[in-house]
Parts: C-alpha cells; sequence; structure tokens
C-alpha cells in the first residue's frame, strides 16, 4: 500500500487523508480518521437469520466484529476473496464492524477544494446516504464514503436483532 501526498504546503484544515478501496472495479475512500485498522479476512462464524450483507463474525484479538459485504449492502458484483480482499475495522454508533473490501491500495490525501458534493442521483439508498462526496484526483474519481452512515439505523438494527449483542456477550 502506497501512500500519496498532494500539496504539502496546504494547512491540515484543508486536506483530507483517507484510506482508497476498491469495490467492483470503483475506487472508494474513507476518512482515516474512521479506521481502527485494516486487516486481511480471516475465518469467519455466520450468523444465522442475519440479513444478506452481513458474511457473519470474526474474532480479532478477542474481540467480535460483525463482517459487512459492502458489494452487497451497496449491491454492485463482488469478486471472489482472493489475497487482496481486506477488512477495514471502524466503529459505528456502538457496533465495531469490518467493512469488506476487495483490496485496500494506498492512503492518500486530497485537498478539500478537489472534493464535490454527492452527486444527487445515486443507484441505491444505502449509497445515497453513505457517499459523502467525489474526490478528483487529476483523471481518478474516488467517491468518499461516510462510515458512520454506511449503515442506517434500520440495519444496525437488523444487525442487532439478528444475535450480535447475544454473540459478543457470550
Amino acid at each position: 500500500m502506497e501512500e500519496t501526498f498532494s500539496n504539502s504546503a496546504t494547512s491540515a484544515e484543508d486536506v483530507l487523508q483517507v484510506v482508497v478501496f476498491q469495490l467492483a472495479g470503483e475506487e472508494f475512500g474513507m476518512d482515516i480518521m474512521n479506521v481502527k485498522e485494516i486487516i486481511r479476512i480471516p475465518e469467519m462464524t455466520h450468523m444465522p437469520q442475519a440479513p444478506d450483507y452481513v458474511e457473519g463474525i470474526v474474532n480479532i484479538r478477542g474481540d467480535v466484529i460483525v463482517a459487512i459485504n459492502m458489494a452487497k449492502l451497496f449491491n454492485v458484483q463482488f469478486r471472489e476473496q482472493d489475497h487482496n480482499s481486506r477488512i477495514i475495522v471502524t466503529e459505528l454508533d456502538d457496533i465495531i464492524v469490518g467493512l469488506m473490501v476487495e483490496s485496500v491500495t494506498e492512503v492518500l490525501r486530497i485537498q478539500k477544494s478537489e472534493i464535490d458534493p454527492a452527486p444527487d442521483m445515486l443507484v441505491s439508498r444505502n449509497e445515497s446516504e453513505a457517499v459523502k462526496g467525489v474526490g478528483k484526483l487529476d483523471e481518478r474519481l474516488l467517491l468518499l464514503i461516510d462510515s458512520k452512515k454506511v449503515l442506517g439505523k434500520d440495519e444496525q438494527l437488523n444487525i442487532v436483532e439478528s444475535g450480535y449483542k447475544e454473540a459478543v456477550s457470550s
């Protein structure tokens, strides 16, 4: 994973540092301040009656984390897991989740002046709430994800109701 810097003469307030990941052949970015860690995909325990975007739960150093398949959540094609597949660990309200992505490619800094608001018309409700902007990087466009809005309140409730809290406390 490489780190790319734009103009180093800008102040910290004018720059957003993001973790760049791939999903369905597109590039996405997430504020690095919302990323707890990035890990390879470990063995999972599947949760019965969980929503289809929940791949299961994983044990990471004693913490039970729900693994969310971002492709299923965003209703895009997900390629088979391989050595590049990763889980981006982040926190939503009171649930720590792992966001499964095809790969994490780099950490970069984007000048806030190079970020446009998210387009009004997106494919699905989840995407429209989760995508907070579009970073313009030379010939590339980077969809910027608000990790706190990846799952709406209903989706978080579905995870809790499917047994996540019981799995964590046992």
